[in-house]
């Protein structure tokens, strides 16, 4: 056994921590151990978590103790799970009391692969309701960004990334139906890919927005993101990072809304990316990505897909602002087509006839205040949202793979900033590639310290 004194969770990477239980050098309930600690010490400001699973501790034995352990890819690895996603014995609450409240009886397909992979669920993060909005709160508990209280972890997926970031688990399960990775990947200082259609299950209620939805990886890393999504995705070969070759990035630093400035850091972060790509090798160069004009259809989309997923639900029990989303969207679901797709994905193909990936900010205003959104009306929720995150949804609506990758920081927040990379279907490795080049030429703080 390795001495495991010093090391805590925020210094040991995912791929560290399989290798090491995997040759026996590691006993995995010492990362469980150390997850389950940390969350004790730094959750009670952050409230990343909605539940804390002490069986962990005896799970984690149970991984030590299986025959096949050295062949498990997360074997050992502590992870949290998105309260969005089925968990055996858990219930799955999506942020809201209106959903029911016994607990599942099965694990969704994401989660029965990653225990499967000896992966050890220490707990589930918490979500705005039914996973709607931009940040990450609800009555009586709002989840804060670990770099800095005051402001918002994102969402929906903000429970996650606030949990990576924090270093209370070395990688957390998100999912993504208008920017829910990416956008608290990005505010948070993390690693998080959305990958395409198709590409690992997604099964995110009714039809995950009309296929807008999918599951994806949140990690310090880019190695430790692409070692889960090949868990997730059953894809081992997504787990050994390619070498970067020279990409044609094309690079799109400009807002994709009249709604939305973009802040004069954001798009000097992402300037100064291009330029480390170009010295990398890389040929870069400014672009206009065709963002749609006509935003009915994401909007329909958005709000329709919120509706079917509510459709069995007390509509007294949800909060003012999701009762006006799901209303809206019982109207718009009849505008829904898949032509609306189609179109968009081939303005998106001759974008892509002369770029390999593209990078645009992740963002284009640092965080929005972490406060009670969950009692603000729907109007002031939208608005803000796409004030500070506009970028994301582009790519759900195609169904193609984007991640956020984290670069420098803000000067007036103190929080992370980071560039998002897409790429067209069968992007993954790519997207992955060049993140991790990113990562070589720009090493990001990994883990935001205690306050």
């Amino acid at each position: 056994m390795t001495n495991d004194s010093g090391r805590s969770a925020t210094t040991t990477t995912a791929v560290d921590i399989a290798r090491e239980v995997k040759a026996g050098t590691l006993s995995p309930s010492v990362p469980a151990g150390r997850s389950l600690d940390t969350i004790a010490a730094r959750d009670g400001e952050i409230r990343a978590f909605v539940t804390v699973r002490e069986e962990a501790r005896a799970e984690a034995e149970a991984v030590g103790a299986r025959t096949d352990l050295a062949d498990l890819p997360l074997a050992g690895v502590p992870i949290a799970i998105k309260d969005n996603l089925a968990v055996a014995g858990q219930p799955e609450r999506e942020g809201s009391v209106a959903t029911p409240s016994q607990p599942r009886t099965s694990d969704h397909a994401v989660v029965a692969r990653l225990r499967a992979a000896g992966a050890v669920l220490v707990g589930v993060t918490a979500v705005p309701e039914l996973c709607i909005f931009g940040t990450t709160d609800s009555p009586g508990s709002i989840t804060r960004n670990p770099w800095n209280p005051r402001l918002t972890p994102g969402g929906s997926s903000g429970g996650s990334a606030a949990a990576v970031a924090a270093g209370m688990v070395p990688l957390a399960v998100g999912n993504d139906g208008m920017g829910s990775i990416r956008i608290p990947s990005a505010a948070c200082g993390v690693f998080g890919i959305k990958p395409g259609r198709d590409v690992v299950p997604a099964q995110l209620g009714v039809d995950s927005w009309f296929g807008m939805s999918e599951n994806g990886p949140i990690a310090t890393t880019v190695a430790d993101a692409a070692l889960m999504l090949s868990v997730m995705a059953d894809r081992p070969e997504l787990a050994t990072l390619q070498t970067p070759e020279s990409m044609r990035v094309a690079v799109a630093a400009g807002s994709p809304t009249p709604l939305a400035t973009v802040d004069s850091q954001w798009k000097s972060t992402t300037e100064r990316v291009a330029a480390l790509l170009s010295g990398a090798g890389h040929r870069t160069f400014a672009a206009k990505i065709p963002y749609p004009k006509n935003l009915l259809p994401l909007v329909a989309r958005w709000t329709a897909g919120a509706a079917a997923d509510a459709a069995t639900l007390d509509p007294a029990l949800l909060q003012p602002r999701t009762r006006r989303h799901v209303a809206l969207g019982r109207r718009l679901g009849r505008i829904v087509n898949p032509k609306q797709v189609s179109d968009l994905e081939a303005e998106l193909w001759k974008f892509f006839e002369n770029a390999d990936v593209v990078i645009t900010p992740s963002l284009a205003q640092p965080p929005i205040e972490a406060v009670a959104w969950s009692e603000k009306s729907w109007l002031s929720n939208i608005v803000s949202n796409v004030r500070y995150a506009p970028f994301s949804a582009l790519w759900n609506m195609a169904g193609w793979p984007a991640a956020s990758v984290p670069v420098g920081r803000h000067h007036g927040s103190g929080t992370p900033m980071a560039v998002q990379i897409a790429a067209p279907p069968g992007g993954e490795a790519k997207i992955l590639a060049l993140a991790a080049h990113i990562e070589q030429l720009e090493n990001w703080t990994k883990v935001a310290p205690p306050r």
